[in-house]
């Protein structure tokens, strides 16, 4: 007989014929072998824990990674007024655009640098142990906010008053219609916003230029493996709007194969003897789509990744974008030079601007 520490209880042996089954290995809960909490590695002191001098130029590292940041900003905000953007010069958006990036990007790198350096050589550096919670609450603290929920429905009549809970509801509706009418206001009021994105700059008969020279492109020129950056003749022209007109019709040439060309039936004629032209911008969310690799004939987007196969009337082959680049008709003129068959025949850039 056993007895009990605790209370002086005797204690009978169990009985081995009735022990309960050994669990088994496979469905245990708890394993009979859990190792042993080792705890935390010794403490191993930074440089600036022991050296007073290395701790002062941390510090010193920090808040001048800090100043630098405060001069970034200033330098941005100075420089979006020494380097204005008055006309449709692309030097001054180039400049505008360049000493802007380098004032943000010092702002937000010495911030960045700095916490970053301030935590891992300033800050207190001890270990901890963050104790793992159950995600769910308790059964009565569910119950408790359940409870909550159906005070505040009873109440406040939100379900019992249809008309006020309707009247809510189309008023949540109707809030942003206004911010809809601000942001149409944005474009030309007198000209449907539709039609200005769905319609380009090309037309029947107009050359293809080299961006941004505005030279015409003999077909000539366009040998196999190449690429062109392509505008309208006469967009440098232009006085006002260059750069809209640029963002919507701006094209890429190609020449491949034309034994490797697989050209949609309808769209044997859009094509001049293995040259290709497809809108450069990226139907996912309208970025440049600037890099070609002539093995593969694919054409990237370096925004997101969103692939396209020239050889196969550019077709998405991988990444975000919803449907291919769309092609832009050509030929050639009595000169020898390429020329648009007309305007697109879908809406370019982004797909959403499909849906009106």
């Amino acid at each position: 007989m056993a007895q009990d520490e605790h209370s002086g209880t005797d204690l009978a042996a169990a009985d081995s014929s009735h022990a309960a089954p050994a669990a088994s290995p496979g469905t245990a809960v708890i394993a009979a072998d859990e190792f042993e909490n080792p705890g935390f590695p010794p403490h191993r002191p930074r440089v600036t824990d022991e050296d007073p001098k290395r701790e002062k130029r941390a510090q010193r590292t920090v808040y001048t990674l800090f100043y630098l940041s405060i001069l970034g900003s200033v330098w941005a905000v100075a420089a979006y007024m020494l380097f204005p953007i008055e006309s449709n010069d692309i030097g001054q958006v180039r400049l505008n655009n360049l000493f802007i990036g380098l004032g943000a990007a010092l702002a937000l790198l010495g911030i960045g640098f700095g916490a970053v350096h301030w935590a891992k050589s300033i800050m207190v550096d001890v270990e901890l142990a963050d104790e793992r919670h159950p995600i769910g609450g308790s059964p009565e603290t569910q119950a408790a906010a359940a409870k909550v929920f159906a005070d505040a429905d009873r109440e406040s009549g939100f379900s019992r008053r249809a008309v006020i809970r309707n009247s809510l509801i189309g008023a949540l509706i109707a809030f942003p219609l206004p911010a809809v009418v601000l942001f149409r206001g944005l474009a030309p009021q007198d000209q449907n916003p539709i039609e200005l994105l769905s319609h380009t700059m090309w037309k029947k008969g107009t050359r293809l230029a080299l961006d941004p020279s505005g030279v015409p492109i003999k077909a000539s020129d366009v040998t196999i493996g190449s690429a062109f950056h392509v505008i309208p003749e006469g967009l440098q022209d232009l006085e006002h709007g260059k750069l809209e007109e640029k963002a919507k019709a701006a094209v890429l040439l190609m020449r491949l194969n034309p034994a490797e060309l697989n050209e949609l039936p309808d769209r044997k004629s859009w094509s001049y003897d293995g040259i290709v032209a497809y809108s450069k911008i990226c139907t996912h969310v309208g970025c440049p789509v600037a890099l070609y690799e002539q093995h593969t004939h694919h054409l990237l987007c370096p925004c997101h990744q969103s692939q396209f196969d020239v050889s196969n009337h550019c077709e998405v082959v991988f990444g975000p974008a919803a449907r291919p680049l769309p092609q832009l008709p050509i030929a050639v003129d009595d000169e020898g030079y390429l020329i648009a068959q007309s305007d697109f025949t879908e809406p370019v850039g982004p797909s959403f601007w499909e849906r009106h």
